[in-house]
């Protein structure tokens, strides 16, 4: 039986309404009051998981699911040994550099040598400031990031923004962005290349779904 991972949060409804559009119904996970974390699909075609956005790749990447859905950030920041197979177009967010828009930092080459930076994405923020030259403590943070700056504990951070809305309530600007993010279908590599369960036909299906005009 085929086993898909859904992340909670943001990219479930819209993950749950493109499966649906190829057969495929785990909209049970959208009730309140349900606490099922694994259902079955009302076809007996397959099974679904309700993990944490973090964990998708990881259960993809064990085989306990032949797919996953989740965001291109998770994948920048974790590298699992996942098939990345289609790009859904939805869950659109970038990764930025904020900091306190009273500072004088206009880029992040402004930064202070050895300043600090708090982010969750910490390989991300890391690579970047590496790619920079620029030498930063990268302090890691998993909670409220903008306070890094509000309080003086950083001068900067790299964080997902989607409207930017939290940034501005914060005072904090975006002074550059290092990549955008969408959600992405992805794949048990052994399951993808043996075509377990005729998955290759399922993955067609999503990726016509996607393409579809409006």
């Amino acid at each position: 039986m085929l086993t898909v991972a859904l992340p909670k949060g943001e990219l479930l409804k819209n993950s749950i309404r493109l499966l649906q559009s190829v057969g495929l119904d785990f909209s049970a996970f959208l009730d309140s009051t349900n606490r099922q974390l694994q259902i079955h699909d009302a076809s007996g075609q397959a099974k679904g998981l309700l993990v944490r956005g973090q964990d998708v790749p990881v259960y993809v990447e064990y085989g306990q699911a032949q797919l996953g859905i989740i965001g291109y950030d998770v994948l920048r920041e974790k590298k699992p040994q996942v098939a990345q197979l289609v790009d859904l177009q939805f869950g659109y967010c970038r990764m930025s550099v904020a900091v306190k828009a009273s500072s004088a930092y206009k880029s992040p080459l402004d930064l202070p040598a050895h300043g600090r930076v708090a982010s969750k994405y910490v390989n991300c923020a890391r690579e970047y400031f590496h790619s920079l030259d620029l030498p930063v403590e990268i302090v890691p943070l998993y909670g409220s990031v903008e306070l890094g700056p509000i309080t003086g504990m950083s001068e900067a951070i790299v964080d997902l923004v989607s409207t930017g809305r939290t940034l501005r309530e914060n005072g904090l600007i975006e002074i550059t962005t290092l990549y955008e993010s969408t959600a992405r279908l992805i794949a048990h590599p052994l399951s993808y290349r043996l075509n377990t369960g005729n998955l290759s036909d399922l993955i067609e299906k999503l990726r016509e779904t996607v393409l579809m005009p409006i």
